[in-house]
């Protein structure tokens, strides 16, 4: 009993599964699955009487697309090079875009492979028995074919789709027999959060089917607008089967929302309800962002939509060609084709008439009645405008066209496979007279081959294949008012990026009329020299303007402002940025001309001194101010003037370089002359009997030596400095609207050390020529020094805090000044009251006034030495006998005769018990 029950149930299988199909037998079979009808009406199912099947509205498009798989098989049977002596057969079943209706389909295919799985031939003896179906086409809707690839994948029956684009399909993990000829939407999520980003878009609405399509589209379309900071207002799921008050409540709120454009993921019948809506309302401000799922839906492309829809850009597959397919498009009539039980349904919906024998005769889909006329079957078509003869972009049938032929091509692999070079255990072939579905499933999963047409087919890793994708634009047509749809771009990802995209804007029109872009973003764009500020508790994409930070700018409408160049400044209103001035100490300024002159006569009046002492070399006063020393002093004094000159107009790296050395070695020579001269001096007057010994150790060789000594000392640091760290010219941008040009002086411990040394020696000057400034002015100037020296510490240590606490190019003048203020200090105090004996005092020039002088010196010092021992005796005398000594008396006698000078050829004093006598001979020869 139980084979026989087997045995009946195969004999009738063909009967199994929905009524309505289209079937034809052949040696190898396929399964397709369409949406014949879309738009479900449901009906409250109370159970009373058995359940009636779900009633459905005629799908054009959906037909069409059947079509195309029946073309592709008779193509493929006619066909003397692909599968010969094989004859291809199918069962098509229509799955009214509904989950239910598909798996009642998908049951049959199962249910045949199932029975032939027991190997019951020898007790099957039926004429009517299908073979098992191989591989399924379809389905459309992502939802759909999820659950139709939960079935077959427990049986390994590969399935490809032509029009489920979800990305949870790629999971091979779990849909291990699904493949599919139209791209993953994550391709598509990306595309359209590109086009929002290119045309400035910030603040939109997203509306998403409530099934496995529209949620995981909109959930990466979510997170493409999250990298590019674009907001969503509002993000809301839809369904066909949403109740009116849903729909309204719906409505609603996209009515209320600021945002202009709608992005929409999911199918026309979800979105229909939706529309219906809109154009109630009339809501005609809104732009549409269509998913491949509806933006050529004949569903939604209608007359009466087209105030709300008009101007929808939409993304749509590749369009390809399928050549002689509209002559098959055109022959069908449901006389010729009583295989596809589809026909007679499509006639009577193209002419508006009832067949005869019709069960449809009397009952349209409200359930009522009505009256259509008989049609004969033998109308022509080609007369009657519908979207089923719509083959200008074949773009779903030509996936459909696709799948089928990868089926074949991967039959013609088994066919033709050379034992020992096979897919299967061992290398060995299938055999294709005993084909089972998990062999062509696995031969689909190394499918590489190039189509008829030039296309190339080859399913990657996830059994997709590339995404390519033509961007359209819905416009009005000037004739009837239908929708046109106007290709205005594409999207390819196997560019690079940037240049995936391209959108042709001339050709768009929005609202259907309109060439300018609508506006959809929280705030207005900012005006020119303003920014995009955070308003608090509101999205990134809702701000306030606010004025652009100093040296930034912004000339057009954007978010940020641009930072000037270094080179530049934002203008008061902060449109655009114009040069910064550049400054530094010029030439030609007041300020430069004026230290110019100062610089320049301080070297006239060096060099004119210089020129008078040369002039008067042999005079006393000049004689007796070590005339050679003060020549070098005087050239170095020339140098310091001239140094001040290279801190003087624009900074050049080797103006930079050559002015702190030369400003340094300079102030080294002056300083050092006059610490060797008055050293020298010093030690010849506080040495009781000068020798000739002294006279040798100071004599002018070796001054020279120190001189150079000392100097090179400080040429060594500049050496080191600019060996380590040298200067170089620098622009200086900080300061607002000017760039200084000045002077990296690499080192500023160098340049410390510099002027350290310097100021060390000076110091060390100071002190001699405050030693010595009770000795005879003739001779070593030394309160002139004295104050000199000071006049030096005043500057340099008022240098120090001035260098650091100015900027640009009173750094250089400061500096600058310092030099000229020293320089002048130097020459004034040490030469000036010379110059003045020498020009106008020629009296006080005089042998017998140096005499004068040096005698009064001379008598200081006996007068102090004499009263020091006398008070020295005086505590003698009072500690052995307490008398006392009268007040001692001094007599000086100065010959003025030649004899008497004569007589004597060296200073002689004698001391008496109080008297004091001191005489001085000279001889004129030394």
């Amino acid at each position: 009993m139980y084979f026989l029950t087997l045995l009946s149930f195969s004999c009738v299988i063909s009967t199994y599964g929905p009524h309505q199909r289209a079937q034809m037998t052949g040696d190898i079979l396929l399964g397709g699955l369409f949406p014949i009808h879309f738009g479900v009406t449901s009906k409250d199912q109370d159970l009373a009487a058995r359940p009636q099947s779900t009633q459905c509205v005629f799908n054009f498009r959906g037909f069409r697309w059947l079509q195309a798989m029946i073309f592709a098989i008779e193509e493929i049977n006619n066909s003397s090079s692909l599968l010969p002596n094989i004859t291809l057969g199918y069962r098509i079943f229509d799955t009214c875009n509904a989950v239910s209706k598909a798996l009642e389909a998908t049951l049959s295919f199962v249910a045949q492979n199932k029975i032939d799985s027991l190997n019951l031939d020898e007790f099957c003896n039926c004429t009517d028995h299908i073979p098992s179906t191989i591989a399924v086409v379809g389905a459309a809707g992502s939802a759909v074919s999820t659950a139709v690839a939960n079935l077959l994948g427990l049986f390994y029956i590969p399935q490809i789709s032509y029009a489920s684009s979800s990305r949870l399909l790629s999971n091979k993990n779990q849909y291990k027999s699904f493949m599919r000829t139209i791209p993953n939407d994550e391709y598509q999520a990306t595309a359209m959060a590109d086009i929002i980003e290119d045309f400035e878009w910030n603040w939109v609405i997203a509306v998403a089917s409530d099934d496995d399509y529209g949620r995981p589209g909109i959930e990466k379309f979510e997170k493409e607008m999250e990298e590019r900071d674009i907001c969503i207002h509002l993000n809301e799921l839809i369904s066909q089967y949403f109740e009116e008050h849903e729909i309204k409540a719906l409505a609603d709120r996209i009515e209320n929302s600021t945002a202009k454009v709608i992005v929409v993921f999911a199918s026309g019948p979800d979105i229909e309800p939706l529309i219906k809506e809109m154009v109630r309302r009339n809501i005609t401000d809104r732009t549409w962002l269509a998913s491949e799922a509806w933006a050529s839906s004949s569903l939604i492309a209608k007359q009466e939509y087209l105030n709300v829809v008009a101007g929808t850009i939409g993304f749509v597959l590749k369009a390809g060609p399928i050549p002689r397919f509209r002559e098959f498009l055109q022959q069908v009539q449901p006389k010729k084709d009583s295989h596809n039980e589809f026909v007679r349904e499509f006639w009577e919906e193209t002419f508006n008439c009832y067949l005869e024998d019709s069960p449809r005769l009397q009952e349209n889909e409200n359930g009522s009645t009505s009256f259509r006329p008989l049609c004969t079957g033998d109308e022509d078509v080609t007369h009657v405008e519908t979207p089923y003869l719509d083959f200008t972009h074949l773009r779903i049938s030509y996936n459909v066209y696709m799948a089928v032929y990868a089926i074949a091509q991967a039959l013609q692999d088994i066919l033709t496979c050379t034992p020992g070079h096979g897919l299967f255990a061992n290398n060995s072939c299938a055999d294709i007279k005993k084909i089972e579905a998990w062999q062509v499933l696995k031969q689909l999963r190394h499918l590489n081959y190039t189509n008829s047409v030039g296309d190339k087919v080859h399913f990657d890793e996830n059994t997709d294949i590339a995404a390519n994708y033509t961007i359209i634009n819905w416009h009005r047509s000037a004739e009837d008012n239908s929708v046109l749809f106007e290709e205005v771009g594409y999207y390819n990802v196997h560019f690079k990026k940037g240049a995936k995209l391209f959108i042709n804007k001339a050709k768009i029109l929005w609202n259907g009329h309109s060439s300018e872009v609508p506006f959809s973003n929280c705030s207005e764009d900012c005006e020119p020299g303003t920014r995009k500020g955070i308003i608090d508790s509101m999205p990134t994409c809702c701000f306030e303007c606010t004025e652009c930070s100093d040296g930034e700018y912004s000339n057009q409408k954007a978010s940020v402002c641009t930072k000037c160049p270094n080179n530049s400044w934002s203008t008061g209103n902060h449109t655009f940025c114009f040069l910064k001035e550049i400054e530094f100490l010029s030439w030609s300024e007041p300020f430069g001309i004026a230290l110019t002159i100062c610089a320049v006569l301080g070297i006239v009046l060096t060099t004119f001194v210089l020129g008078v002492f040369v002039k008067y070399r042999n005079t006393p006063i000049v004689k007796a101010t070590n005339r050679e020393m003060s020549y070098v002093l005087l050239f170095s004094l020339i140098c310091c003037f001239s140094s001040s000159l290279i801190f003087i107009g624009e900074p050049q790296d080797w103006t930079c370089r050559l002015r702190q050395p030369a400003f340094g070695i300079s102030f080294v020579l002056c300083i050092s002359c006059i610490l060797v001269k008055t050293n020298r001096v010093l030690l010849v007057f506080e040495a009781k009997i000068p020798t000739s010994l002294h006279r040798k150790w100071w004599g002018l060789n070796l001054q020279f030596l120190l001189v150079f000594l000392f100097t090179f000392v400080q040429v060594m640091i500049c050496v080191v400095w600019l060996y380590n760290a040298p200067p170089s010219s620098y622009r200086n941008h900080d300061i607002d609207e000017i760039i200084f040009i000045t002077c990296n002086e690499g080192s500023m411990m160098a340049l410390g050390f510099l002027i350290g040394y310097t100021c060390f020696l000076a110091a060390i000057c100071f002190f001699f020529a405050f030693k010595s400034r009770k000795l005879p002015e003739n001779f070593t100037e030394a309160k002139f020094i004295t104050f000199s020296m000071l006049i030096f510490f005043i500057v340099w240590i008022s240098f120090i805090p001035a260098y650091f606490s100015t900027y640009g190019k009173f750094v250089s003048a400061v500096e600058v000044i310092a030099i000229l203020a020293s320089s002048f200090g130097l020459l004034a105090c040490i030469f000036f009251t010379k110059v003045y004996i020498i020009l106008f005092k020629p009296s006080r020039n005089t042998i017998e006034e140096v005499r004068c002088r040096t005698a009064a010196h001379a008598f200081k010092v006996a007068a102090k030495a004499t009263l020091k021992h006398e008070a020295v005796s005086r505590k003698k005398s009072n500690s052995i006998g307490g008398s006392s000594t009268p007040s001692p008396s001094s007599s000086f006698s100065l010959p003025t005769n030649g004899r008497d000078s004569a007589s004597s050829s060296r200073p002689r004093v004698s001391l008496g018990s109080g008297t004091v006598t001191l005489s001085l001979s000279f001889e004129e020869s030394r």
